[in-house]
């Protein structure tokens, strides 16, 4: 363990499995960083991942790492980074092997560690026989998962740090502990110093994305549409005492101020008085966020308590087979005309099904692009004269998805006119696999990590009872003027984000000004929301208020189909609900618009 430092630069190359490649590279070229953490896996990724490995017993990690460290290595040995990752997937040592085979045949020395413990299919038996049971819905535990993986959290990743390793490859952990766990290793940060590890975590979980905070799919997007092919990614600049400053490399395109750094925060989060993580219990309601400079940005105010003594488990199974199949339809009508060509689809294949036994669809899904289908019966599309069909279906049996297969295409020549963009094919029939969340002791989760083959000793996990978060406080509590108002679009008075967790979506809400949190407050309930998104939600809405941010967040629950690989939708992420809700009308005092508190290019009808 290293004290030496008072600040420790952090930079992420990667926010998924499939990120530019550009990335690893421009932040070790900067030379603005100390350690760079890749961040590659997500729910299905670890199915993929654990299929892989079921047929290839040296596969199961992302692939891609190996290669970019290899081509990085003189560099990174150079100038002393480190580098911390999760591309270990469900075969941590495979992936340690593999890359250093390529570091012995370019001649680098670099000590690798790995952390496993986090897979635990081998043991999925025997949580079914404890009746674990699934923490939203509470269904049963699958009989025969593909993948089962607890997120552990930063301690072990930064024991191998402490053991002298310049990579540390993980299997599962929860993505912010990637960066995290380099400052409990510079700083010395205890598993009782709740306030740092909830900092430490926030810095984490900004950067976790790569791009999406360096301006990347901001609601002001022209602000950055200049840059968004030379895209910054982003650095944490962090301090012993757990604030930090956001930014990206000098000279890479993007923007980093309060407001692109703000979205992130509140993207896939639930209660921000609560945020769940294994080290920590976040509390990131009182955050203050403030430019330092060009493309800086200052935060500060997390604040944390003790965790649970559980780890989350994602389990993934099949649940029967999936197809989607797209069109494009142009012309008059062309909205019925989709809408009439899915259901023929459907009832021909229905009959044909009926015909050989082979039982219903147990879902359809029909989607209208180019419609606003995604905005219910707040559509203003249907006169539009060129649309895409995208028609989804899920069934237990194959064989009936191969007879859906090969019935989509014959509509060309069958039902509507001007049907064309079949140069993809037939759809083709694939496994539709479903998440399963739930909770194990920590106890019962047996960490190992070594570097360079040699086992090190671990701390014990910190858990306990968790405790209740201070009294919330509302944001800004002045009055809304009275007077004459005008019907406004929310996104003239705010900017969002939104995302996922399983089958539940989050939209962040955030005022451009303190002064329109009042509004906000009063006519952006959870019930409206609610209302707004009712061809999506199934469950309830809740509604966190996020004073430091003067914003709030939605937690939609059932609101994504299933979410994941298990959602039918186009939009199976949410990735589009903050989009959506922009539209919402407001009704907004002239006595801004005349101030100059709502920009006149805002000021447009709802």
């Amino acid at each position: 363990m290293s004290k030496a430092k008072d600040l420790v630069r952090i930079g992420c190359g990667a926010g998924f499995w499939g990120d530019s490649g550009e990335g690893p590279k421009q932040l070790v070229e900067s030379g603005q960083i100390d350690y760079l953490i890749l961040d590659y896996l997500a729910e299905i990724t670890m199915s993929l991942l654990a299929r892989a490995r079921s047929k290839d017993p040296a596969a199961g990690y992302a692939t891609d790492f190996p290669d970019v460290i290899a081509r990085l290595a003189p560099q990174i040995k150079q100038h002393g980074i480190r580098v911390v990752t999760n591309a270990g997937g469900v075969n941590p040592k495979a992936c340690q092997e593999v890359l250093a085979a390529k570091l012995k045949a370019a001649g680098i020395e670099l000590r690798i560690g790995i952390v496993t413990g986090d897979d635990l299919l081998s043991r999925a038996a025997e949580l079914k026989q404890q009746g674990i049971r699934e923490m939203f819905s509470g269904g049963e535990f699958p009989d025969k998962p593909w993948s089962v993986n607890a997120y552990l959290g930063a301690f072990p990743i930064a024991a191998a740090l402490d053991a002298g390793a310049d990579i540390v490859i993980t299997g599962r952990c929860v993505d912010s502990a990637l960066a995290l766990a380099p400052l409990v290793h510079e700083f010395g940060w205890k598993a009782t110093d709740y306030d740092l590890l909830s900092a430490g975590s926030l810095a984490g979980h900004v950067i976790e994305c790569g791009t999406q905070a360096t301006g990347g799919i901001v609601t002001d997007w022209k602000s950055t549409v200049a840059d968004w092919d030379c895209m910054g990614f982003p650095i944490a600049e962090v301090a012993r005492n757990g604030s930090f400053i956001a930014t990206k490399p000098t000279g890479t395109g993007g923007r980093v101020a309060p407001e692109t750094v703000a979205e992130q925060i509140v993207y896939e989060i639930g209660d921000p008085a609560s945020y769940l993580l294994p080290d920590v219990t976040c509390d990131l309601r009182q955050l203050s966020l403030k430019q330092a400079g060009t493309d800086r940005v200052e935060v500060s105010g997390a604040r944390g308590r003790a965790p649970t003594d559980s780890y989350k488990v994602s389990a993934t199974y099949q649940d029967g087979f999936r197809a989607t199949g797209t069109m494009m339809i142009g012309g008059r009508d062309a909205v019925a005309r989709a809408e009439a060509t899915a259901q023929a689809i459907l009832r021909r294949t229905r009959r044909i099904f009926g015909e050989r036994k082979l039982g219903d669809y147990l879902r359809s899904d029909i989607e209208v692009l180019g419609a606003e289908s995604n905005w219910g019966a707040q559509a203003r599309a249907r006169g539009t004269r060129e649309v895409i069909l995208k028609l989804a279906v899920h069934h237990s049996d194959k064989a009936a998805l191969e007879i859906f297969s090969r019935e989509f295409l014959p509509s060309a020549t069958s039902m509507a006119q001007g049907i064309t963009g079949f140069a993809g094919g037939r759809p083709s029939v694939t496994p539709l696999v479903r998440l399963f969340s739930c909770l194990v002791p920590k106890g019962s989760v047996s960490i190992a990590a070594e570097v360079d083959g040699k086992a090190i000793v671990l701390p014990s996990q910190a858990s306990g009872a968790i405790s209740s978060p201070p009294a919330k406080t509302d944001a800004a509590s002045g009055s809304i003027p009275t007077g004459p108002t005008r019907a406004l679009p929310l996104i003239a008075l705010a900017y969002g984000r939104s995302g996922d967790k399983g089958d539940s979506a989050n939209i962040g809400v955030l005022a451009r000004r303190p002064e329109f949190v009042p509004l906000l407050r009063a006519q952006l309930s959870a019930e409206t929301v609610k209302q707004y998104l009712a061809h999506f939600v199934r469950g309830k809405v809740e509604r966190f208020e996020i004073p430091g941010l003067h914003g709030f967040n939605f937690l939609l629950h059932e609101a994504l189909g299933g979410g994941g690989m298990a959602s039918l939708r186009y939009d199976p992420q949410g990735k589009m609900l903050a989009q959506i809700l922009m539209d919402f009308p407001l009704q907004v005092p002239l006595a801004w618009i005349e101030q100059g508190l709502v920009a006149a290019a805002e000021a447009v009808p709802a």
